[in-house]
């Protein structure tokens, strides 16, 4: 894969609005760990490499197990693996993403806001959209994982 052009040196004033988002998220209150696991199942669904690297590293940072990392994209199918919470949120990850398919149906709305606050639900969905933001970026102009990078050397 080769990277078409690095967006973060051609347009810095872009890249540091989105980081102004990203920085307003990760003071929200919402738990780091899930929304990690949020942007790791956004892309997932994006097929976003750059990401689905960046974001499994965070989370072994934090010490969430592989064997749960492995189980993200069938959350549905662990039991309480994961918690209520978090399987609330990538439940809404998963609709919000997919919202041309979705439409982000009302019972979907009722689920998420019987688990997350207003507030909550609000912020939460803005990651999301960021994170769909930033994963149209990365696989638009192929922007390589580290792990690749690193792989060279």
């Amino acid at each position: 894969m080769n990277e078409r052009l690095d967006y973060t040196k051609i347009s810095p004033g872009g890249v540091k609005a989105f980081g102004s988002v990203y920085g307003y998220i990760m003071q929200s209150g919402l738990d780091e760990v899930l929304l990690d696991l949020v942007y790791l199942r956004v892309s997932q669904i994006n097929g976003c490499a750059y990401c689905l690297d960046m974001h499994t590293g965070d989370l072994i940072k934090k010490g969430v197990k592989v064997e749960k990392l492995s189980l993200v994209q069938v959350w549905q199918e662990v039991g309480n693996l994961f918690s209520d919470r978090e399987r609330a949120a990538l439940a809404w990850a998963e609709t919000v993403t997919r919202v041309a398919q979705t439409g982000v149906p009302d019972v979907e709305f009722e689920a998420a806001s019987h688990i997350f606050d207003e507030k909550e639900l609000a912020d939460l969905t803005m990651a999301i959209s960021l994170m769909n933001a930033y994963n149209r970026l990365a696989i638009s102009f192929r922007r390589t994982p580290e792990a690749v990078l690193a792989a060279k050397y």
